[in-house]
């Protein structure tokens, strides 16, 4: 089926079937997605420390290597929450293998274990394809639980990257049996953290000859593949094999990624009793449900930058929000200068991942001193917003809204965000305006209504005037801006989520007179199966702050479930408070802590710092609020 959409109509070109049309009515974008994904699946919550920055490489030498790049990023001072392995550990590109001289079992042990000891975790690939050997114990238990999709009354023979293959039948209870326990034997030696599928669209490297007499792997309808009109079943499995039921490859193919995907998410569960982290290259409809997505094998380009943000936005509305872009470009060799700008984007992407390919340019971010610099920066601010991404995340597992969103989400009234696909928002209220040119000097951004505030200078801001403005490029860093009536929850910048999450928070207001500000912040362990759930060990402060005619700015929290919050003993350590002109004194402040009908009084150190436009910052430090316990702030202000 092609789908062509032309501005005033969308056109359907089948050969066949049925068609059944949904209609979300909204009225609005965020109505529509939640419409849609009560329909398809809400997003599985991800486990906190996913939030962190990962690295990958294909074409990583040995164990030994593994050990100098994590040890890379600590020497240079730059976050590194997960380490990963493509298809290289593997002895003979085998699944739930080792190799014995390159990745020897007793050394991976270490590796990993010195990992978890630091606050670290580590992915590994697998590919769907099981080596036909008889010598190999996971294809041996295949062959005995008969889980692999057959053509002609036999398992299908295809090629990848092992040699010839064949491929589990997700359809096939016993299949999801089998490849669980292959999971749970695998982390008996090394206790991996998740489990990135690939190669599951099913990718073969062989093209079957069509069945005789049968019109599904040949029908009158060709795929674009690599620019050229090709069948269907080109480099794939052919339409005519089956799978368990009695079902033809031609029905289920689109079906593959999202039924391995879901399989590998309870098979995680099982082995861990944890909440499971997937990465899925094929994903369908509902595949947020249980897995994370990349946008694929994209290249070191400036255009594939630019493209990486409409692809994740896109991923976003169909509800798989923890989606991102290979960081400073998979195929061909990257420039220091792109890398440099790529992770100042890619930093802020839902799912931050840097990862290349074989025999291109080691791009890890230490590689280059500039790149290196600038990863500081931008991954600190990363860091130091991980509550808010987090908070973002339970937002979309419970509503299905996503985590980056097209501006025009936000602001459905304004046209001129329609078309938009170079910056986009985090949440509702902040905003990545990224670099994507060579050589750029400016950057032109559009702000809808209201105050902006640079997240990396709090005394900088852009006042909206309905139309684009010009801004210098900086070297080191993208703009992110927070709009007025936001309140953000914010922790200490870290080398590992595990570190950021025991530094103290601040909270960033970002004071309207035109609304209310809001925010709030859901804190549990980042793990926990039952998210959220009645009684649970979870907490979520709700922060408001108010404008009152006059001479007084109040700013406030109401904590629902406050008992793990407490258990934790998080503290506000500062509270820093933008939008406030420049004229207006702040003369004082008094500050409560509210445990049912009693009140204590809290102190700290006020002070106004000047700005560069309109607004002042006032901060107030060295506090020791306990998060979860309600307080009130009041600011009075002078002339």
């Amino acid at each position: 089926m092609d789908v062509e959409y032309t501005g005033d109509r969308v056109t359907f070109r089948v050969i066949g079937g049925v068609v059944d049309l949904y209609v979300f009515a909204g009225p609005n974008p965020a109505d529509v997605v939640r419409q849609y994904t009560e329909l398809v699946g809400r997003p599985a919550m991800m486990p906190y420390w996913s939030f962190g920055f990962h690295q990958c490489r294909y074409g990583y030498h040995d164990v030994e290597e593994l050990e100098s790049v994590v040890a890379g990023y600590a020497n240079a001072r730059i976050p590194l929450d997960v380490m990963w392995t493509d298809i290289d550990y593997m002895d003979g590109y085998k699944d739930f293998t080792l190799d014995p001289v390159r990745f020897p079992l007793d050394k991976m042990q270490r590796f990993v274990a010195n990992l978890h000891e630091h606050g670290q975790r580590y992915v590994i690939i697998l590919d769907p394809g099981i080596n036909v050997n008889r010598t190999y114990e996971t294809f041996i238990r295949g062959m005995q639980a008969d889980v692999y999709i057959k053509r002609d009354g036999a398992p299908y023979l295809g090629v990848v990257w092992p040699g010839q293959v064949y491929f589990p039948d997700f359809e096939n209870p016993r299949a999801v049996d089998f490849w669980t326990n292959e999971i749970i034997k695998f982390r008996e030696l090394i206790p991996v953290d998740g489990l990135w599928i690939d190669m599951n669209e099913i990718s073969n490297f062989i093209t079957s000859q069509p069945a005789p007499y049968s019109t599904l792997d040949n029908p009158p309808y060709k795929i674009n593949n690599g620019g050229n009109r090709r069948p269907i079943i080109e480099k794939t499995v052919p339409a005519t094999a089956v799978h368990f039921g009695n079902i033809t490859e031609y029905d289920a193919h689109n079906l593959y990624g999202y039924l391995e995907a879901r399989a590998t998410h309870a098979a995680l569960i099982n082995a861990t009793g944890e909440r499971p982290f997937v990465l899925s290259r094929s994903t369908f409809m509902g595949s947020g449900k249980y897995t994370a997505h990349w946008t694929g094998d994209n290249a070191a380009t400036w255009a594939d930058l630019a493209y990486s943000i409409p692809s994740i936005l896109d991923f976003g509305l169909f509800g798989i929000p923890m989606v991102g872009a290979d960081i400073c470009g998979f195929n061909g060799d990257t420039t220091e200068e792109l890398c440099r700008r790529w992770i100042q984007l890619g930093a802020f992407y839902p799912f931050a991942r840097n990862h290349a390919s074989k025999g291109t340019v080691y791009h890890e971010l230490y590689r280059w001193e500039s790149v290196a610099a600038s990863s500081r920066k931008v991954l600190g601010l990363r860091y130091r917003l991980l509550p808010c991404l987090y908070t973002l995340m339970l937002e979309a597992h419970t509503t299905g809204i996503p985590i980056a969103r097209p501006l025009f989400f936000s602001f459905p009234q304004d046209t001129k965000t329609y078309r938009i696909d170079s910056q986009f928002l985090l949440g509702q209220g902040i905003m990545v305006s990224p670099i994507l040119r060579q050589g750029a000097t400016v950057v032109t951004a559009y702000f809808p209504a209201g105050n902006w505030f640079d997240l990396f200078d709090y005394s900088s801001s852009v006042t909206a005037t309905g139309n684009p403005v010009t801004l210098a490029a900086p070297f080191d860093r993208p703009y992110v801006h927070v709009r007025e009536g936001n309140i953000l929850a914010m922790q200490g910048e870290a080398l590992t989520t595990v570190a950021a999450r025991q530094t103290p928070f601040q909270l960033l207001v970002a004071i309207s007179r035109n609304v209310n500000s809001t925010g709030r912040v859901f804190l549990d362990d980042g793990v926990d199966l039952q998210v959220g759930i009645r009684g649970g060990q979870w907490s979520l402060p709700r922060f408001y702050g108010l404008v009152f005619p006059g001479n007084q700015v109040v700013i406030g929290s109401l904590v629902r479930n406050r008992r793990y919050a407490l258990s934790q003993r998080w503290i506000i350590e500062q509270i820093t408070v933008l939008g406030l002109e420049k004229g207006r004194q702040v003369k004082g402040y008094r500050m409560e802590s509210i445990v049912g009908q009693r009140t204590t009084p809290v102190f700290g150190n006020l002070t106004s710092f000047p700005s560069q436009g309109t607004f002042q910052v006032v901060e107030i430090s060295g506090l020791s609020q306990l998060i979860g316990e309600d307080f009130r702030l009041e600011l009075e202000l002078g002339q």
